[in-house]
Formats: structure tokens, C-alpha cells, sequence
């Protein structure tokens, strides 16, 4: 996979060119921080984040892509979060953000990160072994 960052612009045009043709590829594999700038993905149907990020505006910046003025398709968007990993606390930081940001502002307040006392934040890093599945 290539770096977005090192491939030229002309180069990523044409990448995205490719995918939005009916008989291109299948699908665009992209880190979330390329995927959440300046693209006009319409022709995907599917969005699937690997990587959750802290800041829940990351990642819709990162959706909406695919849901551009000329998009026709109905758009799923996949996260995937495996039980008792740190990927499950930032979904949850995430969530809690979310809801915080809809009772106060209505999407302008963030609970930031180095707000957290020691004991928040070990918590959120640490592995919870009650919920890995083997």
C-alpha cells in the first residue's frame, strides 16, 4: 500500500479518477487522515474504519467522503472494535464525547484528553482481561 503522503498529486487524482469509473476497482484502501481531505469518494458504497481515531470528527470528516453531492448509493460505514482492546475504549471515549457534545453545544464541546486525571487515563490504555475473548 503507498503512502497518500508521498504520492504525487497527479498520481492521486488519477487514483481517484480509477476508482470513481463504474468498471474500476473494487475498492480504495486509505489511512483515515488521507481519507478525511479534500476527496470525492460517490462511487463507494462502503466505508470501513480499522483505526479509530480520538476525535470523533475525524473520522466523520473521514465518512463524508462518500457522502458527497452526486453520491447515489445507500453508504454503510463499518467500524470494527475487537472486546477488551484500547480500540473498545476509544470507541466508548468516543461515544461519551459524542453525547457530551449533543447535551451541551449540540457538536462543539470535546472532552480532551489531557483533562484526564491518572487513574482515567490508565484505565482507558490498560488491557481489560475480564473481556478478551480467547
Amino acid at each position: 500500500m503507498r503512502r497518500w503522503r508521498r504520492t504525487p498529486v497527479k498520481r492521486r487524482k488519477q487514483l481517484v479518477d480509477d476508482f470513481q469509473q463504474e468498471d474500476g476497482p473494487p475498492f480504495f484502501i486509505l489511512s483515515l487522515k488521507a481519507g478525511g481531505t479534500g476527496l470525492n469518494l460517490t462511487a463507494a458504497s462502503h466505508v470501513i474504519h480499522f483505526d479509530r481515531w480520538w476525535n470523533p470528527a475525524v473520522e466523520n470528516q473521514a465518512t463524508d467522503r462518500a457522502f458527497r453531492i452526486g453520491q447515489r448509493n445507500n453508504v454503510l460505514v463499518h467500524k470494527f472494535v475487537c472486546q477488551g482492546t484500547v480500540e473498545e475504549k476509544i470507541d466508548a471515549l468516543i461515544a461519551e464525547k459524542t453525547a457530551l457534545a449533543s447535551e451541551l453545544l449540540e457538536g462543539g464541546a470535546e472532552a480532551l484528553l489531557t483533562e484526564m486525571n491518572n487513574e482515567e487515563l490508565l484505565k482507558l490504555v490498560s488491557l481489560d482481561l475480564n473481556k478478551v475473548q480467547v
